[in-house]
């Protein structure tokens, strides 16, 4: 068979399945004929030669999607990536310049101009949002001054003392030069910041806020701020937080102690429940841990002898403590094990479950999926279809009053509502907290309002009742139609915007393109 016959065929298989000879139509028919011909043309082997390049795991996905053309496999590709979470990378980016900006801050304040002034227009370009090209431009910056860099003026030292090339304080130290001491008696802001500076270090947390680091770098450069009547609000925050550091530490020292006490506390009280051979000591062990409370754990040094105490208790009295728990480790092994598979199945299942676990409807996860289902049917045969975005009205004023399981007892009725009044080949979903959002198939925005309405009457006429006290509940939502829109975003983007209109307009309505 030649090309042009092939040609001939794909035209006619175009006018017999009633479909548009467009490019995308005709290449689609062109290959499906050439495939019966049994000819092989190259640019209908494109889909087979990238799809053999993709991983495994990409393949199969293909496989079960049934993709057949270029389109299907460019949306295909595109759906992946929308759903790929860029949170981590962003956060990672983050982390990383915040930490380049602490490395260049601590440069700057080094004895060394050069370095100072290249780490300080780096800072600046850093804060900047600078293009890669700039930042390629300074870290070159940095390597010239590396390769360039100059410790021999440190010679002229020598004759005063010894020289220590990497310790620039101790060679300052090493120098016998004397230093003619100051009659006044006054401290100097340079020492008063020394000690500001000391002061805002956690004694007991490990690690140091963010803020802290900020005020005290800065007090450090220019101790002159100190006149300054806006510093005092700033050292009296940064102490707060260093308190607030503190106090943290020793809440989660405090609750590790409890947990040690609580967990020997039950193993003691079962050892001697099930034991005839209890000893009066370790009566008295249970008791006094009985009677432990967190007032008095709150003194370590107190904590740490009765639990050195208790141990020796241990040690001398309960040897049959250490046989039961030998007995038992390779058991105890053996359900950690089956507990830790159990989480990591339970979180594969979280992963893959498509059903809102209050609501019993979608997700977020499986809307984002069918939403780009129907999109893919609307570019490729123009099914229209629009989005209703709900939110209850003031519902978090359900949740001040009544309490978290009333709220959940009113997303429930509420989302009973919804399906009540959707047809079968709508998609309802939990968008997230109190709102929801309604894909309905080959509906207009005519359509969309009428459902909406419908749902905003049931729900205000709805009687909401929780432990016997009625609670008010209203709905506005918001309706767009993709026909009218450029992209699935943009429309989803309307649905939310028209349901601030609704918001803004006093609620309990329905707003639209009119």
């Amino acid at each position: 068979m030649t090309i042009q016959a092939i040609i001939n065929n794909a035209v006619k298989r175009l006018k017999l399945e009633g479909r548009l000879l467009t490019p995308d139509a005709y290449a689609e028919a062109f290959c499906k004929e050439a495939k019966k011909a049994k000819m092989n043309v190259e640019d209908c082997e494109h889909l087979s030669k990238f799809t053999k390049s993709l991983n495994s795991d990409f393949q199969k996905d293909l496989r079960n999607y049934r993709i057949q053309t270029m389109n299907e496999f460019v949306r295909f590709l595109i759906a992946k990536l929308n759903r790929t979470n860029s949170t981590q990378a962003s956060d990672t980016i983050e982390s990383q310049v915040l930490l380049a900006k602490r490395v260049f801050q601590v440069i700057e304040v080094l004895h060394n101009k050069e370095a100072s002034d290249l780490a300080r227009k780096t800072i600046e370009i850093l804060e900047s949002g600078a293009q890669a090209n700039q930042i390629d431009s300074f870290r070159q910056l940095w390597v010239n001054f590396l390769t360039t860099y100059d410790d021999t003026f440190l010679q002229k030292l020598r004759e005063h003392g010894n020289i220590d090339t990497s310790n620039l304080r101790k060679t300052i130290e090493n120098l016998n030069i004397k230093v003619a001491k100051s009659n006044s008696n006054e401290l100097s802001f340079e020492k008063i910041s020394k000690l500001l500076t000391a002061s805002f270090v956690p004694s007991i947390a490990s690690s140091m806020n963010e803020t802290i680091a900020d005020i005290s770098l800065r007090i450090r450069k220019n101790p002159d701020i100190l006149e300054t009547e806006t510093i005092e609000k700033e050292i009296k925050t940064a102490i707060a937080l260093r308190i607030a550091l503190d106090k943290e530490s020793v809440k989660e020292m405090i609750e590790s102690i409890d947990g040690v006490l609580d967990k020997l506390s039950l193993r003691l009280i079962d050892m001697i429940e099930h034991s005839d051979n209890s000893t009066a000591e370790i009566q008295e062990i249970k008791k006094e841990l009985e009677s432990y409370t967190e007032e008095n754990s709150s003194n370590f040094k107190t904590t740490h002898k009765k639990l050195y105490t208790i141990a020796l208790a241990l040690e001398e009295n309960t040897k049959a403590l250490s046989i039961d728990l030998k007995g038992h480790s390779s058991e105890v092994s053996a359900l950690s094990a089956k507990v830790k598979k159990l989480e990591k199945d339970l979180e594969a299942a979280k992963k893959e479950s498509k059903e809102d676990f209050l609501t019993k409807l979608n997700n977020r996860r499986s809307l984002d999926e069918f939403m780009e289902i129907k999109e893919a049917e609307f570019k490729r045969y123009e099914r229209n279809y629009s989005l209703v975005m709900f939110d209850l009205d003031k519902f978090k004023n359900v949740n001040d009053t009544h309490g978290h399981d009333a709220g959940d007892a009113i997303l429930v009725a509420f989302s009973k509502i919804l399906k009540k009044e959707c047809r079968k080949v709508d998609t309802l979903g939990r968008f997230g907290g109190e709102e929801f959002v309604a894909v309905l198939s080959d509906t207009d925005t005519k359509g969309g309002f009428i459902f909406a309405e419908k749902v905003r009457k049931k729900v205000e006429k709805s009687r909401f009742m929780y432990k016997g006290n009625r609670i008010n509940i209203t709905v506005s939502s918001g309706v767009a139609e993709r026909k009218k829109y450029a992209s699935l975003e943009s429309t989803l983007k309307a649905s939310d915007d028209y349901l601030y209109k609704a918001k803004n307009s006093g609620r309990n309505r329905v707003e639209y393109k009119r």
